[in-house]
């Protein structure tokens, strides 16, 4: 029996333009950086067509013979009016609804000219991804909302080099300046040092709106009060089926590892090494083209880890990146 055949459609996600927003209870206070997410913009179905009424990302099929940069080009000028300045490849997913198949091409589009005006009969909304206020939403974008909810930098725990003391005043710090994602490693800790380390940060990230995934098992993670648990790729492979956890992340090095941590369900993955660490000199590296590949084609937002900075945030986006993730950039 032949495979029905799969629909290319392109979907933007536009981040309003004043960017990171500031809520009651997530890093609000005076003197905090905003808090992530920013707000997307959603657009509702018009009557007459399929799912009327419901919402999703603006966007729509790619015509024959046309690229994908550049049917989205033209779907949001027609659509919104507006013309795109810096767009980014984000992920890719399949879904599958009763009346057809589509593959969802997703942007991320940071930059444009003109402002955003309906064209084409539709009603629009900025929401913050974690808290959409519109309804009905097209099943296909729960998730994608969940990634948007994820910042675009993700801070390893060093703890095992500077020493817990240390850590834990430069984990202050950085929260103070924004850190919202954080993920607790330090494998080699005796296992109650480690638990406790967990708790502290736990309890730090959680003043300040952010979270906290685990590295190691979800018995672990939920001791500690974290938010999820990170996997790595060993562990991730012994796995079928998604850990009992809120969030969890995944550690990959190539295709077959990113196609296993979307299968068992993961929210997130670290692709590595992009370029060349002081970690591990001399290793081979992905390097920005094959990064950008595998991102591209993965359905879950990928993390580019290795030989970057903070600075390289928009550089790993334009290939593909959700952003990047930092061991020790993150507490410098």
């Amino acid at each position: 029996m032949s495979q029905p055949p799969i629909t290319e459609v392109v979907a933007a996600v536009l981040t309003q333009p004043d960017g990171r927003v500031l809520r009651e209870g997530r890093g609000a206070a005076a003197g905090h950086p905003p808090a992530y997410p920013s707000r997307v913009l959603l657009a509702q179905r018009p009557p007459g067509k399929v799912y009327a009424g419901y919402w999703e990302f603006p966007g729509g099929k790619v015509e024959p013979g046309e690229t994908l940069e550049a049917a989205l080009a033209r779907e949001l000028h027609e659509e919104l009016g507006i013309a795109i300045e810096r767009a980014c490849r984000w992920i890719t997913r399949v879904f599958e609804y009763p009346h057809a198949t589509v593959r969802l091409n997703f942007f991320r589009v940071f930059e444009w000219q003109g402002a955003p005006h309906p064209h084409e009969g539709q009603v629009f909304s900025w929401q913050l991804p974690d808290a959409v206020e519109v309804t009905p939403l097209l099943p296909a974008n729960f998730p994608i909302l969940k990634a948007l909810s994820l910042p675009p930098l993700l801070g390893i725990s060093h703890a095992e080099s500077l020493g817990v003391d240390t850590f834990l005043a430069r984990l202050d710090v950085a929260l103070h300046n924004g850190l919202r994602l954080i993920q607790l490693r330090d494998k080699t800790l005796p296992q109650d040092t480690r638990l406790q380390l967990a708790q502290a940060t736990v309890r730090r990230a959680h003043l300040h709106g952010a979270r906290v995934l685990v590295n190691g098992s979800p018995e672990l993670a939920r001791a500690a009060g974290a938010d999820g648990v990170h996997l790595d790729s060993a562990a991730a492979a012994a796995l079928t089926t998604r850990p009992d956890c809120a969030w969890v992340g995944v550690s990959c090095h190539d295709d077959a590892e990113l196609a296993h941590a979307a299968a068992i369900g993961a929210d997130f993955a670290l692709l590595s090494p992009v370029l060349p660490t002081l970690t591990h000199p001399g290793a081979a590296t992905l390097g920005w083209g094959r990064f950008a590949e595998l991102a591209a084609a993965s359905p879950i937002p990928v993390y580019g880890l290795g030989g970057l900075e903070r600075h390289d945030v928009a550089l790993a986006q334009s290939h593909g990146a959700h952003g990047v993730a930092l061991l020790r950039g993150a507490w410098t």
